[in-house]
C-alpha cells in the first residue's frame, strides 16, 4: 500500500470488486500471466474492441479502401472509439477503477494507470512466439520497448513514431500565411521581432479580410492543447528540446520544469507584449477548439504557433482556395538569433504504443492481425492505399498519380476519409520516413520528392522565394545535435500510485491558471505575475517532483544504454 493515495486505493478496490463479480470485465477477462492459446486461426472474420487516445476524425469504421482491404486480408475488424479533447485523461482511469477494458488500447500518456491495474498483457512471449515482422522491425531495438529497469514486460508495442524515422519536413514551428510572405517580400523571418513585424506590418495594412477583423495571432488553450500552442513554444524558441514539461540537463540528466529556465519567462514576456499590443486574438484562452479551427478556415488568421496535426483540418479547407494563399509557411524563430533551434534534436526510437489488454477475446489473433500490418504488404496499404487505385508502379517504382496528388493535397479529409491512407499508422509498428523495402522504394510517401509534389501552388511559389525545398530547410539539422540518451521524455510511462502523480497534476492546475495570467497583465505586472507563477509551484512541492523524474529519467538512460547514471 506505500505510496497510493486514499484515492487510488479506493479505486483500486472498486477494481477488484468488480473483477470478482464480472470477470475483469464485460468482455470476459483473464490473467495478465495466463498463456494466450494459438488457434491458429487467422482469417475467420471477428471483431475487436479498440480505444484510442488521440482523436481521428476521418475514422469510416473500415469501411474505406485500405479498412476493407485489411479485414479482407486478416478477417479483424476494428469496433473502435477515439478521444476527441482529452487524450484519455478522463476515460483510461474510469477503465482502470472499472476493469472494463477494450481488447486493444492506445492510451498514451496513461499506460502507467493500466498497468498498475493489472490490465494490460505482457506481449514479450506474443511478440516471440507470434511476431516475425515485428521482431524484425525493433531489432535491436527491443530494450526500449520494455516498461521499465524494475518491470521489464513489454505492455506497448511504439507505433506513433516509425522505426529508423528521418525527418524530411517540419510540420510545426511558427506560422505565417503564404499570402502575407508573397505582400511583404518574403521577408526574413528567424526571431520574435522579425517574426512580430511580419504579422504587424501585414495588419495593419489589412485590418479587416473578407469584410472580418484580421487576427494577426491566434493560440489553441483548450485543456491539453495549452501546452501545444502556448507552452511548447517557450522551449522551442529558446533552445530547448522537446521532454514535455521538463527540461533536462543533458549533462547531468537533471530535470526541472523548464518554465523555470529564465530565458522562457522571456517569451512569455513576448507573448504578453503581443496581446497587450492588440496582435494576440483576445479570445485566446476563452476560445474553444472548434473555434480556433474556424478562424483559420476563414482565412483571417495571419499567424499560428501550431503543429500541422492540430490544425490540418481547418487548413484543409483553405488548399483548394486560391491556390492555397492562407495556407502556412512554417518557420524556425528563437528568442535571438544565437539560439539554436533543437526540434530536430534526434531522440532515437521512443513513442506512445498500442497493446493487448487482460480483457481481450483472442490475443494471439490481436498479435498475428499487428505482425500483418507489420508486414511490406501491411506497411504499403497502410502509407501508399490500394495499389492501382491510390498509387502505380512504374519501372520498378511507386508513384502517386497527378489526379489522386491533386485529392491529397487540395481535398485531405474526404480522400483520408474514403481511402484510409494514413488513418491504421497506430495500429502497429512501421518503419518510418527515409526507410527502404526489398523492392528499393521507400515505405512511406515522406519522402523529398513526394513532399514537394504535395505543397500547394501557394507553398511552392514561397519556398521557390527562400531558395529551398520543404520547410524543414528553415530549421538546423539534426546532423548537428546530439542524440538525446532518454528519448522524448514526454513518451516516459511514470508509476500512478505514487505522491508524484498528486503533486504534477497541482503543477498542472498552477502553470495552467498563471501562465494565461502573465500573458493577459499590464506589462509593468508581468514580473510579479510570473515570479508568483514559479513560487506557486515550488510551494506545491515541484523541487521534490523534479527529483523523483530526474530518477526516473536516469533509470530510463541506464536501460536504453547500459549506463551507469546513478
Amino acid at each position: 500500500m506505500k505510496g497510493r493515495t486514499p484515492k487510488t486505493f479506493a479505486m483500486l478496490l472498486l477494481a477488484s470488486a468488480l473483477a470478482i463479480t464480472a470477470g475483469c470485465g464485460t468482455t470476459g477477462g483473464k490473467s495478465a500471466e495466463e498463456k494466450p492459446v494459438d488457434t491458429g486461426d487467422t482469417t475467420t472474420p471477428i471483431t475487436f474492441t479498440f480505444f484510442g487516445a488521440d482523436a481521428s476524425p476521418n475514422w469510416n469504421n473500415m469501411k474505406d479502401a485500405v479498412g476493407q482491404e485489411i479485414t479482407k486480408a486478416t478477417g479483424v475488424t476494428l469496433e473502435a472509439e477515439f478521444d476527441v479533447n482529452n487524450g484519455g485523461d478522463q476515460k483510461i482511469p474510469l477503465m482502470a477503477a472499472s476493469g472494463d477494458y477494450p481488447d486493444i488500447i492506445y492510451p498514451k500518456g496513461n499506460l502507467s494507470k493500466l498497468v498498475d491495474a493489472g490490465a494490460m498483457l505482457d506481449l514479450t512471449d506474443l511478440i516471440e512466439e507470434h511476431a516475425p515482422n515485428l521482431k524484425k522491425i525493433y531489432g535491436d531495438q527491443m530494450n526500449r520497448l520494455k516498461y521499465s529497469n524494475e518491470d521489464q514486460k513489454i505492455y506497448t508495442i511504439p507505433t506513433n513514431m516509425g522505426v529508423g524515422n528521418v525527418a524530411f519536413d517540419a510540420t510545426g514551428g511558427f506560422e505565417i500565411q503564404q499570402k502575407v510572405l508573397k505582400e511583404l517580400g518574403y521577408p526574413e523571418v528567424k526571431t520574435l521581432e522579425d517574426y512580430e513585424n511580419v504579422l504587424r506590418t501585414y495588419y495593419e495594412k489589412h485590418p479587416t479580410i473578407d469584410g472580418q477583423p484580421t487576427i494577426p495571432l491566434t493560440l489553441n488553450a483548450d485543456d491539453w492543447k495549452i501546452m501545444i500552442t502556448v507552452t511548447n513554444p517557450a522551449f522551442q524558441a529558446t533552445g530547448g528540446p522537446d521532454d514535455g514539461e521538463y527540461y533536462i540537463d543533458p549533462e547531468t540528466y537533471e530535470a526541472k520544469l523548464h518554465y523555470k529556465r529564465p530565458e522562457e519567462k522571456e517569451y512569455f514576456r513576448w507573448l504578453n507584449k503581443m496581446y497587450n499590443e492588440g496582435l494576440l486574438d483576445k479570445d485566446t484562452f476563452v476560445q474553444k477548439d472548434d473555434q480556433y479551427k474556424s478562424k483559420i478556415a476563414s482565412g483571417r488568421v495571419l499567424g499560428l504557433i501550431d503543429q500541422e496535426w492540430n490544425y490540418g483540418e481547418a487548413e484543409n479547407a483553405l488548399k483548394s482556395k486560391n491556390n492555397g494563399e492562407s495556407t502556412y509557411a512554417h518557420f524556425s524563430v528563437s528568442l535571438n538569433k544565437d539560439i539554436v533551434d533543437h526540434t530536430f534534436q534526434p531522440t532515437g526510437f521512443d513513442g506512445y504504443g498500442i497493446g493487448i489488454t487482460t480483457s481481450a477475446k483472442d490475443p494471439v489473433r490481436i498479435i498475428k492481425f499487428m505482425d500483418w500490418l507489420a508486414s511490406d504488404e501491411g506497411q504499403v496499404l497502410r502509407y501508399w492505399g490500394v495499389e492501382n487505385q491510390h498509387y502505380k508502379v512504374e519501372n520498378g517504382k511507386r508513384i502517386v498519380p497527378d489526379d489522386v496528388q491533386d485529392r491529397k493535397t487540395n481535398d485531405n479529409s474526404a480522400f483520408t476519409k474514403e481511402s484510409g491512407v494514413g488513418m491504421y499508422n497506430i495500429f502497429s509498428a512501421r518503419y518510418g520516413d527515409g526507410m527502404k523495402d526489398s523492392t528499393d522504394n521507400y515505405y512511406t510517401t515522406n519522402f523529398p520528392e513526394q513532399i514537394q509534389a504535395g505543397y500547394t501552388a501557394a507553398e511552392k511559389e514561397t519556398l521557390k522565394a527562400y531558395g529551398i525545398t520543404t520547410w524543414k530547410d528553415f530549421f538546423p539539422s539534426e546532423d548537428k545535435l546530439k542524440l538525446k540518451d532518454w528519448g522524448a521524455a514526454y513518451n516516459m510511462p511514470v508509476p500512478s500510485d505514487t505522491e508524484y502523480n498528486v503533486t504534477f497534476q497541482k503543477t498542472q492546475d498552477i502553470i495552467r491558471k498563471r501562465i494565461p495570467e502573465a500573458i493577459l497583465a499590464k506589462p509593468d505586472q508581468f514580473d510579479s505575475v510570473y515570479d508568483g507563477l514559479l513560487a506557486e509551484l515550488d510551494k506545491a512541492g515541484a523541487v521534490e517532483m523534479e527529483k523523483q523524474y530526474t530518477v526516473w529519467i536516469k533509470d530510463r538512460v541506464s536501460l536504453w544504454t547500459g549506463k551507469d547514471v546513478k
